[in-house]
């Protein structure tokens, strides 16, 4: 793999770029009503993985480091969803980006998934 296109090995560095990418993403797409709308929970969701994650970090309980990390991969999840809304309802040129969006966060969520598991 080309070190420019390495992934971040910190969690937290990773999902501010997943977030970045995805406001890159978002200002190609045509401006449809629904683009807009689908666009809005995009940006939501995709920012919150990364400040649920961080926000885990600074838990007072370990019962609340829990929630929060939930949370993060609720948002990953969701993230998910849609991209893969946007996929489903437009023509895009080139799909790559988005299946690479759509990779990212779901790796996301299965490392987050892997804290979660470890954590209990």
């Amino acid at each position: 793999m080309d070190n420019s296109k390495r992934k971040p090995f910190n969690l937290e560095e990773r999902t501010l770029l997943f977030a970045k990418n995805v406001r890159q993403f978002i200002v190609k797409l045509p401006g449809t009503i629904s683009n807009r709308e689908d666009s809005k929970q995009l940006i939501r969701s995709s920012g919150s993985v990364g400040a649920n994650y961080i926000e885990a970090n600074e838990a007072v309980s370990r019962k609340d480091f829990l929630y929060i990390i939930r949370l993060s991969r609720k948002e990953a999840k969701e993230s998910v969803y849609w991209l893969r809304l946007i996929s489903g309802t437009n023509r895009l040129e080139s799909d790559s980006e988005l299946s690479s969006l759509i990779r990212e966060g779901q790796e996301l969520k299965k490392i987050l998934s892997a804290i979660v598991e470890k954590s209990k």
